[in-house]
């Protein structure tokens, strides 16, 4: 390095440490046959993070300031209480028989889960991890959405054919809406003027308008829909139909199927991104996850996760980075992940589904076979009657 006459060399400027905040988009996907949670990073579709959870984890959801995931664990009765700061479960607060679906306020105060064998829901407080409330509804709760302004509850009562409606204030049963056969998956709009709740013995999409609690429509879909997610936007619900192996995209305003998309083997969940731009579906058999590019609704990656994908939920985690302590320029320190400051807040969606021997009884896989073995309950869609795709309907459970 060249000194000019006269002046001093330069000289490295120390800096004190500073925090410098980065967000970042993770995707959280129960995997029910190998007890863990895999962790997405949505920006690169990599897997961050396994976290091993309880037995047979079901349904996820974010807190909205990126907190803390709660997990559902059907076989084991109790909800996982994941931190995002370290990527482990840092409480287990024991719920209902058989928990399924799972949502949280958007104060984040509180996480309501459906328990389909309990026929109840239980309410837990986020302040001390433990159920405060248990209310009764229909037969086999399958899902739960909560309204943006958190003052209602949809749940849907598989085995009953209907949706409960719980009102927040007094988490009492308001209102009880007969929907179509088999109702699994529920999402609502971010205005709150719409429900929209997938039924998977008619193969159809009830909407129900929230003023009236009433079903102002009925969407023909593929065959045995389960989860359902709606854009930020509001403009389009994309369908999972776990028989059909595709996923069908509803235009909102006609609240009509304006595009299907074929792939995966047991589409079973679906979450979209913050920005909207793309849509992450669980693929229960073939044991991954389906990256949808929703300007163009079409498969743009598949990320190979756990056991039996299920259930998934996407937020949004902080990343305070430590910089400083050294020369001007220079980036020193670790990254340390931990909460975004505001206010808190499945679909996860919906249950299992029906044994996959009733529609591939044909070639399937010796490795689903030993699963179905393992326990036939899972397998099953827990809220939905048993039922022959191509027979007659028998029992429910």
């Amino acid at each position: 390095m060249a000194i000019v006459a006269g002046l001093a060399p330069p000289m490295a400027v120390t800096t004190p440490a500073a925090a410098v905040a980065r967000f970042r988009q993770l995707a959280y996907v129960s995997n029910v046959f190998s007890n863990t949670v895999s962790v997405i990073n949505t920006a690169t579709n990599a897997i961050i993070a396994t976290i091993p959870v309880s037995d047979q984890p079901k349904g996820v959801a974010i807190t909205s300031n990126g907190a803390r995931v709660y997990v559902t664990n059907q076989e084991s009765d109790d909800v996982a209480v994941i931190s995002t700061a370290t990527n482990a479960v840092i409480d287990t607060i024991p719920v209902g028989d058989r928990p399924q679906g799972v949502a949280i306020t958007p104060d984040g105060t509180r996480v309501y889960v459906a328990n389909a064998f309990s026929d109840n829901v239980s309410v837990i407080s986020t302040a001390t991890n433990a159920v405060s409330h248990t209310i009764t509804v229909g037969t086999t709760p399958v899902a739960v959405a909560i309204t943006p302004d958190g003052t209602r509850v949809y749940v849907t009562n598989g085995n009953s054919d209907n949706v409960s409606v719980i009102s927040t204030a007094t988490n009492t049963v308001i209102d009880t809406i007969t929907v179509g056969d088999g109702p699994q998956g529920v999402a609502i709009t971010p205005d709150g003027t719409r429900a929209y709740v997938t039924n998977a013995d008619s193969d159809d999409v009830s909407v129900i308008d929230t003023a009236s609690n009433t079903v102002i429509d009925t969407i023909t879909v593929g065959d045995h829909p389960l989860g359902v997610a709606i854009t930020p936007d509001g403009a389009r619900a994309y369908v999972a139909n776990a028989f059909s192996d595709d996923v069908s995209v509803i235009d909102t305003a006609s609240n009509a199927v304006i595009d299907t998309i074929t792939f995966g083997d047991g589409p079973f969940a679906v979450a979209a991104t913050p920005d909207g731009t793309r849509v992450y579906v669980t693929n229960n058999s073939s044991d991954d996850v389906s990256v949808i590019d929703t300007a163009s609704n079409t498969v743009i990656d598949t990320i190979t996760v756990g056991d039996g994908p299920e259930g998934v939920a996407i937020g949004t985690v902080i990343d305070t980075i430590t910089v400083g302590d050294g020369p001007e320029g220079v980036a020193i320190g670790r990254v340390v992940r931990g909460a975004r400051p505001g206010p808190k807040i499945k679909i996860r969606g919906p249950v299992g589904q029906q044994s996959q021997d009733q529609r591939h009884s044909q070639g399937h896989s010796q490795r689903h076979s030993q699963r179905q073995n393992q326990d036939s309950k899972v397998i099953m869609v827990v809220g939905q009657r048993s039922h022959d795709r191509h027979g007659a309907a028998e029992s429910r459970w």
